[in-house]
């Protein structure tokens, strides 16, 4: 913990030293638009657009002709305390991502079209791109790879770790098809929407991947297991999604308050046994408003079938993003997640700095799904993660300062991609019971200059 003095007074300088106009972002591990905090308050996530999206703030100015870009450069500091002792190199800098938008409108025709380069992990992919109508004032279209519509929109959380499900791609999870939005009243907004295929994969390990499937993406996916490592009989999983639908529905119960159901019905296909296997992803969601706290609660139960190719049901799928897979240990293909989180949005007047949101994000994921280790069976191990923190605005920079704790989360831990399967294994093999986990943290800024 001796570092985190100089990092916090870090983040400061450099949050109160910078100055740039007053834009707004596109989200995705960015200012979080659903939390309002370009206005400083807050609104439910349908009040964006009709689309249920995030509305763009390098998008047009509305119902007007005309294209805008704009793009981001975002910068990590981090701290690192997983399982091994700390080393000095455990905390770094580093660039974290850089990005273009291009956002426009034409009559009734939208365009939105997002590119990111992580250089770190030599990868760069197609965050969303899609052309839009607007049929009528209630009912909207999106043609092309979009957000979707599942959970609280745009996003579930509000630090930029986001919460557990965003990786096992159930948080701003983004697929190449057709969604439908319609403003059935003023108060009951529904979503329709079919995916043939996941978000196009770039690079992994700067390898060329010709689309997909594979693990250069933004969103979190179900890509092949060519190992066989998840699997009971050893087989591959020649595996990838294809065909997925969803509908998605919110109800405002008051100005401040959303309550909605989303479902998912997901096809996994499996090309050595050129057969699909269709499972499932239901949610229950709430997006609340008191003053200047904001509320987001949310249970999800998911069910990812599939097969390996000899044809057994598999208890673990392996997923990627980024360029990288979970290595080893996948994502439990059965399971239930409580996601809460609780942000307070509060101006002030330091400067440049115009806004300042605590907050606190709990995810906690249960698993349906055994381990056999020498005769003997083990459940598999729970997953939890907690990340307080704060975000700094001073006009267009904004900084996220985490505490990123967690047990059996696949990016705090030396093993990295270890922990949303089974959990971690001891010298045997079998899964060491979370209760005997230490917390791995990661104290992490994350400064961004949006453009």
């Amino acid at each position: 913990m001796r570092f985190f003095p100089q990092l916090f007074l870090i983040a400061a300088i450099i949050s109160m030293s910078l100055y740039a106009d007053d834009v707004k972002a596109s989200g995705a591990n960015d200012p979080s638009v659903t939390s309002g905090l370009f206005s400083n308050s807050f609104a439910p996530s349908s009040a964006y657009s009709s689309a249920g999206t995030a509305t763009s703030a390098t998008s047009s100015v509305e119902n007007e002709d005309g294209f805008q870009i704009g793009g981001a450069l975002r910068y990590n500091i981090a701290s690192e305390f997983y399982e091994s002792d700390q080393v000095a190199t455990d905390t770094y800098g580093t660039l974290d991502t850089w990005r273009i938008n291009v956002d426009g409108q034409m009559s009734d025709l939208t365009l939105s079209f997002e590119y990111r380069f992580y250089p770190t992990f030599n990868t760069h992919f197609l965050k969303h791109g899609f052309i839009g109508y607007n049929f009528t004032d209630n009912l909207n279209m999106e043609l092309g790879v979009n957000q979707v519509p599942f959970g609280n929109l745009a996003f579930n959380s509000h630090s930029w770790w986001f919460n557990l499900p965003y990786y096992f791609g159930l948080e701003d999870d983004h697929n190449m098809g057709i969604k439908f939005s319609y403003d059935a009243s003023d108060d009951l907004n529904l979503m329709f929407a079919y995916y043939r295929q996941q978000d196009p994969a770039g690079p992994a390990y700067g390898m060329a991947s010709f689309g997909g499937p594979g693990a250069g993406t933004y969103s979190y996916n179900v890509i092949p297991d060519e190992d066989g490592d998840l699997s009971s009989t050893g087989a591959p999983s020649s595996i990838q999604e294809l065909n997925q639908f969803n509908v998605r529905a919110a109800y405002m119960v008051t100005p401040e308050i959303e309550i909605g159901a989303s479902g998912q019905l997901q096809g996994i296909y499996n090309a050595v046994l050129d057969d699909t296997e269709y499972g499932h992803a239901i949610a229950l969601h709430t997006d609340a408003n008191f003053g200047l706290f904001n509320l987001k609660l949310q249970y999800i139960n998911h069910d990812y079938a599939a097969k390996d190719d000899a044809g057994e049901t598999l208890d673990r799928v392996q997923m990627g993003a980024y360029g990288d897979p979970y290595y080893g240990d996948g994502v439990a293909a059965r399971g239930n997640t409580i996601t809460a989180g609780l942000a307070y949005s509060h101006d002030v007047g330091w400067g440049p700095i115009s806004n300042i949101q605590p907050y606190i994000n709990y995810s906690w994921m249960t698993k349906d799904g055994e381990l056999e280790v020498g005769g003997q069976t083990y459940d598999f191990e729970d997953t939890h993660m907690i990340v307080p923190g704060f975000m700094i605005t001073a006009g267009g920079i904004f900084t996220y300062v985490d505490l990123a704790i967690g047990k059996n989360q696949p990016w705090l831990t030396d093993a990295f991609g270890t922990g949303l399967g089974a959990g971690h294994l001891d010298a045997n093999g079998a899964p060491i019971p979370v209760e005997d986990l230490d917390w791995n943290m990661r104290f992490n800024i994350n400064i961004g200059y949006y453009f």
